[in-house]
């Protein structure tokens, strides 16, 4: 008898504690447009394995990459209806919902990576937390590349630019205010169907980065690359507030370091891609070609007035744009 009670005084705690630890362990479920066996991938897979070891099984991931989910915005939509709990997505999709997420995609605004890295050190946590206060955890932002213009013809001033036949990703907003303030008439296509426009004539200018360029194969029918970073793109992981917040704090501050750690490393694996992409299409017969110190600013001249339309139309904060105006020429200045 004072066995059998024994026994049930230690099974009870037992089954208690695999009950709990059961119902509390939760799968996040992530969509991400990056293939299943790129790098992004890969290190994503790892981060989760690493935070599922940490928290002893209690927080995992599941991932559905290869963009299986949808375009962005059927990501959040499912989000949304709770059928997605976060993404590996760009920031300026996250622009409806938090719109100073897209003052780093203003054109022309920076000229070099070294204005990018300072400008992030001094507001990436800002934006992250801007992020959260509009119900999205940031657990870290990821370099996607400098944009550039890639064109069949050469493109070094502004009067290269008129009457060509632009590509603009579909319900771009920065993309189509630029085109527009350099008296190009922008030709909307989905991402899938830009080599098919530039194997076609449909369109003979391109934007992106030198990744994006070699992945899309747009570098077998460009011939010229304007050597002028147009806009600065990255990514961002997020995931909803509300199921973020039913994991411990504990757990809270593992998933937010581990994959801090990961997202540090995919913007620098990023970064060295592109200056290796760059590379092979240089060797493979790609022109970079600067414009003038004159013609560049003429260019960035024109796209003032494009970027004041974006600040207000885009209903990024003043006090945000004025923040980054002024940490750049600070820096611009101490640079000279």
């Amino acid at each position: 008898m004072i066995l059998n009670l024994l026994k049930k005084a230690f099974l009870v705690p037992l089954l208690f504690l695999i009950y709990t630890s059961s119902a509390s362990a939760l799968t996040i479920k992530i969509a991400t447009l990056s293939p299943g066996g790129s790098f992004w991938m890969q290190k994503m897979r790892e981060g989760a394995g690493q935070i599922a070891e940490k928290t002893e099984g209690r927080v995992k991931f599941k991932f559905y990459p290869g963009g299986v989910m949808g375009k962005d915005k059927d990501v959040l939509r499912k989000i949304r209806l709770r059928q997605l709990h976060g993404a590996a997505i760009t920031g300026s999709s996250m622009s409806h919902i938090y719109p100073d997420i897209q003052i780093y995609n203003l054109i022309l605004k920076f000229r070099g990576l070294d204005e990018v890295d300072f400008i992030r050190q001094k507001m990436d946590a800002e934006l992250m937390q801007g992020l959260e206060q509009k119900g999205f955890v940031s657990l870290g932002f990821a370099e996607i590349g400098m944009a550039y213009i890639m064109s069949v013809e050469p493109v070094q001033e502004l009067e290269h630019m008129r009457a060509r036949k632009a590509w603009v990703p579909e319900n771009n907003e920065l993309a189509l205010v630029a085109l527009k303030a350099f008296s190009i008439s922008p030709i909307p296509l989905p991402l899938r169907d830009v080599l098919m426009g530039l194997q076609t004539n449909m369109i003979d200018i391109v934007a992106g980065s030198p990744v994006a360029a070699l992945a899309l194969q747009w570098h077998t029918k460009v011939k010229y690359v304007t050597d002028l970073p147009l806009s600065y793109i990255f990514g961002a992981l997020v995931i909803d507030q509300k199921v973020f917040k039913k994991i411990s704090a504990q757990d809270q501050a593992v998933v937010r370091s581990i994959m801090a750690k990961i997202t540090h490393e995919l913007d620098q694996k990023n970064r060295q891609d592109n200056f290796d992409a760059k590379e092979v299409m240089i060797k493979q017969g790609i022109q970079f070609i600067k414009p003038s110190e004159a013609a560049a600013e003429e260019l960035r001249d024109k796209i003032v007035g494009a970027n004041k339309q974006l600040e207000k139309s885009g209903n990024l904060t003043a006090e945000t744009v004025a923040k980054m105006n002024k940490l750049l020429s600070d820096y611009r200045s101490a640079k000279q």
